[in-house]
């Protein structure tokens, strides 16, 4: 079979990487710890490994409900420890009367430092607790150079990842019907918003298909897809039902409350 048909074009080379990760664990015998990875990779890993006999694969972000998580391959007869995934947990201690910090400004000052994306994963907001995890081995660089957020001027406290927030979406349910399954029409309807304004955003790069930045409004989204539009809110492309009488298609979406 091959494993390319299930996927798109753009994601056959995460695909290979996948596959040498494999590969490295069958031949040497030894854990393979990926980087952050989002959702949609941490579906091809699964994909990939299957329930292959020599390697097994878990994830793990800090918490249960974490959205990027490290995936971690090894061996059937070793038994993984959170500590495997080598998570460091830092609070943001900040002035909190006299500035109020989003999660974008806390990406934006995590990037500035030259920290690669796939190094670091959920930044959590919880009423004006700011936390974020990253890779334990650039800990000590983060908590060093990261001394401001937003003009504001910070700290870092390592906590347990114990003590991570967890911030639960809540997703609802709606049927509708679009003219075609391209990215246009799919947020246009979903977030009751004119075609015409939706491919402006698009292409002035407001719009992401399962977790990556698309400027192509007639890009083709599939069932499982998780699309996003900036200041808009996600949703989830959950199931494809056909066309109806009027060549439309029927779809069900998930979208955040």
């Amino acid at each position: 079979m091959n494993i390319y048909q299930h996927f798109r074009k753009e994601e056959h080379h995460f695909i290979d990487l996948v596959c040498e990760w494999k590969r490295l664990v069958t031949m040497q015998y030894r854990l393979k710890l990926t980087p952050f990875l989002d959702p949609r990779e941490q579906q091809i890993v699964r994909t990939v490994v299957g329930h292959h006999d020599d390697v097994n694969v878990s994830f793990f972000g800090g918490c249960s409900l974490a959205e990027r998580k490290r995936a971690l391959l090894y061996p059937p007869y070793i038994e993984p420890t959170e500590d495997d995934f080598e998570l460091t947990l830092f609070s943001v201690r900040y002035p909190k009367k006299f500035v109020t910090i989003e999660h974008r400004d806390v990406l934006g000052a995590l990037l500035s430092l030259g920290v690669k994306r796939e190094k670091f994963g959920d930044i959590v907001i919880a009423d004006d607790v700011v936390q974020f995890v990253v890779a334990s081995d650039i800990a000590p660089f983060v908590k060093m150079n990261m001394t401001s957020i937003r003009n504001a001027s910070v700290s870092l406290q390592q906590r347990p990842l114990s003590e991570m927030r967890v911030v639960a979406e809540t997703w609802e349910e709606e049927t509708i019907t679009v003219s075609s399954l391209r990215l246009d029409a799919v947020l246009a309807q979903t977030f009751r918003l004119s075609r015409q304004k939706v491919q402006t955003l698009i292409e002035q790069g407001w719009a992401k298909l399962n977790w990556k930045v698309v400027d192509e409004p007639s890009a083709e989204c599939r069932e499982g897809d998780l699309l996003s539009l900036r200041q808009h809110g996600r949703c989830r492309l959950k199931t494809i039902a056909g066309q109806t009488k009027k060549e439309k298609w029927r779809i069900v979406v998930e979208k955040t409350k």
